[in-house]
């Protein structure tokens, strides 16, 4: 295996706890990659608002992948890359999630919307991306400027039957996978986790097989698909296990930590 220069890591259930903390353990681990020239960045469903605070702490300078790497951002947040949902396609997506009964959501690169703050995730969401939703009575005026809608439901198994329609209603239009049991995230099409970790490493002239990914979803199979080394983290499921190289820890057990640790280790000798 080519020694490792790139680190694209999750962010949700991979570098944070269930409780949304960045442990110091983490915070040293992503240090100890730059330390020893490493680059090292993140991507993940989260909307730009939501990534903010991660970039100092972890001493990113590297662009990041919001909206499961469909957008590609800077530290500040500012668009380098931007790709939105086609207008028809969000529109069919909002359809369906009705006819399922979801709570939806509706992200531009700057606000998130919602009609419902009363919404079952919504106070999961504000304490993870540490923002308020913006109230609105209807969806239609935005549907230009989506970049990412969500399906959110407490019911897991009418989730992943929502998401079997989605892919019969949307066909090619829009990508829809699961970032957690309980969000059906819907992105523009032909971008992904994978094709972020492609354009981070033709950024920095690094091939494919020098990259190392991180995560837990069925969102981050993508990337573990182009990446040289791919890690799933101890608390992925066994599926999403099934796609990657190597298996660290859980999120609770300093699983990030851990997996660079391997890197480190395994680069040195």
């Amino acid at each position: 295996m080519s020694p490792i220069a790139l680190v694209v890591s999750d962010v949700d259930g991979t570098l944070l706890t269930k409780d949304k903390t960045l442990t110091d353990a983490a915070r040293k681990a992503a240090q100890r990659l730059h330390d020893s020239g490493i680059a090292f960045t993140i991507t993940s469903s989260r909307p730009a608002i939501g990534m903010r605070f991660l970039v100092e702490p972890l001493g990113i300078t590297l662009p990041v992948g919001p909206f499961n790497g469909s957008s590609i951002v800077d530290v500040n947040m500012h668009p380098v890359e931007q790709n939105l949902i086609p207008t028809s396609a969000a529109e069919r997506a909002i359809d369906v999630l009705d006819q399922f009964g979801v709570d939806i959501w509706l992200f531009t690169n700057e606000v998130w919307l919602t009609k419902h703050p009363d919404g079952d995730y919504v106070p999961n969401e504000k304490r993870a991306i540490r923002a308020d939703p913006t109230i609105v009575e209807d969806f239609s005026p935005y549907l230009s400027s989506a970049c990412k809608i969500v399906g959110s439901s407490r019911d897991f198994e009418l989730l992943v039957r929502c998401e079997a329609a989605m892919h019969d209603a949307l066909g090619s239009q829009a990508l829809a996978v699961r970032s957690q049991d309980y969000y059906l995230d819907i992105t523009p099409p032909g971008r992904d986790k994978g094709t972020f970790v492609t354009a981070m490493a033709q950024r920095l002239g690094v091939p494919l097989s020098a990259v190392a990914t991180i995560g837990d979803m069925h969102n981050d199979v993508a990337m573990f698909k182009v990446s040289g080394l791919s890690i799933a983290m101890g608390n992925a499921s066994d599926e999403v296990k099934g796609f990657a190289s190597r298996v660290t820890t859980s999120n609770e057990d300093d699983g990030f930590a851990n997996a660079m640790e391997l890197i480190l280790t395994e680069n040195a000798g």
